[in-house]
């Protein structure tokens, strides 16, 4: 009997299973059983020669059912059903198509023959959410394609497409059309007489340099520093050198046990189901309707400005791109083109999809030209009467119903959609630069913002590539709010004793990918010295402040377009290197504060850098801002660096325990005052009540 996801039927003498578990086929606990309970039936079932895996919709078994993640595993376990393909003792064949990821491409390794379409693409992820194969992957694979091609794709977790797989041996063939009768006539073919099964278990691995390993080991400690999955592929590898398969698949079955239960896979997996979690807006019912989106209108042809329109073109939307002045406007076309052009010398895209995004940008002088725009973006400086200027503008020309979004990266998005007469059609749609590269974008909603509209953002974030995260207004909203606690104690760290190569080799060590001074001279320190300036109003009297980037910027050092910021950097070159006149201006500013320098360690560094914005999170928590943990961590994932591997800043709390967070805070705010470090009573609550964040 077929299960409710597993259907059983002959096509001849091949029995077809077929796999049908919308929307990407999941291997679930009842995809599971259903195919090893119908492969049984086939193998009993006398008039079978043969046995096709095939699956219904638009991909083969796309990886694991990510709802079981969190569970147990349950019964019947993966390896079990693989082992049972690769012994059967008729032909197993699989049809590949869409994607033959994870469990998926494991099936598809254990099976005798693999047929595939062009399009289809294939490949072992488990490395990326903290884990390996646990099916035989890391012991099949290097059978078909060699040690040193299974090393790199499974310890990248890298996909590959059908002729990749092909070439290599992966797969066995691929067909540009009816790939399931091929499949039946191949399983039929297998089946003949004289035919012999190829078990990829038995198969040898091919005799290889021992120093093959010592490679990627040096390659995991440089391209992956600090995780530990990739150091488990290459040991599960070198099982599947040195032994026979059962014993290779039990060592492979260890290590995944162990690395499936390690702190790095749990917060590797948080970060993975955040995406699908911020997706579902807490207050918005399910299908709220959205507003058609065809044509987009940009504001602004700056850096901002370009990189949306970008955004916007590659997603397949017609653009508008709007500037006041001429020579802006030619120069924000011409760095599009060149970013476009640097794409194709990489090979990243080809020339006619080039040529096919740029004409769907459409630059203009003309404010008549936004009135048809379903969407206006604005991508403007970033000063208050600026914005009201075109704000006013777009009210009075944009088309009933018209979005209009402003991409303010801390200004109230409220105060600004007063300054039209439809605040329910304005919201915030703050991009990250580069926009047409990072994905985070943060979807601001105010109190009058329409829910058609919320959703809108939000589906078009999906659309854009993005992860899109709805964020309630204030000063900075959620990452440039939290950010900004962790620039003040860097600067504050300056003063007291540390310079900027420490403060910054603290952080990555921690696992940020760039540390906050090298982060600000490769964005340019005029950025973030003009916003101080903006903001200077805000500071109060006898609060301690910081001068010392004015300083470095009045002495026309604004980071790597100037060849020196923080650090200074040779030319032609982006390395940061240590300046000696950094470290007598930062030394002198102390002195003539009255400062006595330090020797400040790494942890007080660390906790200063992320505690400070744990603390931050816990009160954007309670104000509403954010709506659930998982919103403020996916910011800082997708926007700012924070390391996948550990979760985001408040899931990286829980771990290390909020009761150790919360007395480290206490013991600042004794040391330097509750001005920045009182305690939020968020926090306070939760260790008091015993429960944390998540």
């Amino acid at each position: 009997m077929s299960s409710a996801v597993v259907k059983y039927s002959r096509e001849g003498p091949v029995a077809l299973l077929t796999v049908d578990n919308p929307p990407v086929n999941a291997l679930s606990r009842e995809v599971r059983a259903g195919l090893l309970a119908a492969l049984a039936r086939a193998e009993d079932d006398d008039e079978v020669v043969a046995t096709l895996i095939v699956c219904a919709g638009r991909t083969f078994i796309a990886g694991a059912d990510v709802s079981e993640f969190e569970r147990p595993p349950q019964e019947p376990h993966l390896p079990e059903l693989t082992l049972a393909i690769e012994n059967a003792s008729k032909p197993v064949v699989s049809a590949l198509h869409g994607t033959a990821l994870g469990g998926g491409f494991e099936i598809a390794l254990a099976s005798h023959y693999r047929i595939a379409l062009p399009a289809t693409k294939v490949g072992l992820p488990e490395v990326r959410l903290g884990v390996i194969p646990g099916a035989g992957g890391t012991q099949r694979l290097p059978r078909l394609i060699g040690l040193p091609e299974a090393l790199r794709l499974i310890r990248t977790g890298e996909s590959i497409t059908a002729e990749q797989a092909l070439s290599m041996g992966a797969i066995d063939e691929i067909v540009p059309t009816g790939l399931t009768a091929a499949a039946v006539d191949a399983a039929i073919r297998l089946a003949g007489p004289g035919s012999v099964l190829r078990r990829t278990g038995l198969l040898p691995v091919a005799s290889t340099d021992p120093a093959v390993f010592d490679e990627a080991l040096r390659q995991a400690s440089t391209q992956q520093r600090h995780l530990e999955a990739p150091l488990a592929v290459i040991e599960a590898l070198r099982a599947a050198a040195t032994m026979p398969l059962g014993p290779g698949l039990r060592r492979e079955r260890e290590l995944f046990l162990e690395r499936r239960a390690s702190p790095q896979a749990a917060a590797l997996r948080n970060a993975f189901l955040g995406e699908r979690e911020v997706a579902r807006v807490p207050g918005l019912a399910p299908g709220t309707p959205t507003r058609p989106i065809h044509q987009v209108a940009v504001l602004g042809a700056g850096t901002m400005g370009g990189g949306i329109a970008m955004c916007f073109a590659n997603a397949g939307f017609d653009v508008n791109l709007f500037e006041a002045d001429a020579q802006a406007l030619e120069r924000g076309v011409a760095t599009i083109r060149k970013n476009y052009e640097s794409s194709v010398a990489r090979g990243g895209l080809a020339a006619d999809e080039m040529r096919s995004r740029l004409s769907r940008i459409r630059p203009t002088l003309q404010w008549p030209d936004l009135a048809n725009a379903d969407l206006v973006v604005e991508a403007v400086f970033e000063d208050r009467e600026v914005k009201r200027q075109v704000f006013e503008k777009l009210d009075a020309i944009a088309k009933k119903g018209a979005i209009l979004a402003s991409n303010t990266s801390y200004l109230d998005v409220a105060e600004i959609a007063e300054f039209t007469r439809r605040p329910e059609d304005v919201v915030g749609m703050h991009f990250f630069s580069p926009a047409n590269v990072m994905r985070l974008l943060e979807n601001v909603r105010t109190g009058k913002t329409a829910d058609d509209v919320i959703a809108t953002v939000m589906k078009l974030g999906k659309t854009l590539g993005k992860v899109a995260v709805l964020v309630g207004g204030c000063d900075g909203f959620v990452g440039n709010r939290m950010l900004a606690q962790r620039t003040r104690e860097a600067w504050f760290l300056l003063e007291e004793g540390a310079l900027p190569q420490q403060v910054d080799a603290a952080l990555v060590n921690f696992g940020f990918p760039m540390g906050p001074f090298a982060v600000s001279d490769l964005a340019g320190l005029d950025i973030g010295w003009r916003n101080r300036k903006s903001r200077a109003h805000l500071r109060k009297a006898g609060v301690r402040d910081c001068d010392l980037l004015d300083q470095v910027c009045e002495l026309g050092r604004l980071g790597q377009k100037t060849g020196a910021g923080w650090y200074r950097y040779a030319p032609g070159s982006r390395a940061p290197l240590p300046d000696p006149a950094i470290e007598e201006l930062i030394t002198a500013h102390s002195r003539a504060r009255g400062i006595a320098r330090r020797v400040i360690s790494e942890q007080e560094i660390v906790e200063r850098c992320v505690y400070s914005m744990i603390n931050e999170g816990a009160k954007i928590l309670a104000e509403g801002v954010a709506a659930r943990p998982i919103d403020v961590d996916m910011v800082w994932l997708h926007g700012y660096g924070f390391p996948a591997w550990r979760g985001g800043p408040l899931y990286y709390a829980d771990q290390i325990g909020l009761a150790k967070v919360l007395d480290t805070i206490r013991q600042y705010a004794d040391h330097f005052g509750a001005d920045f470090w009182a305690p939020a009573p968020r926090l306070c609550e939760l260790v008091a009540s015993g429960k944390t964040f998540y």
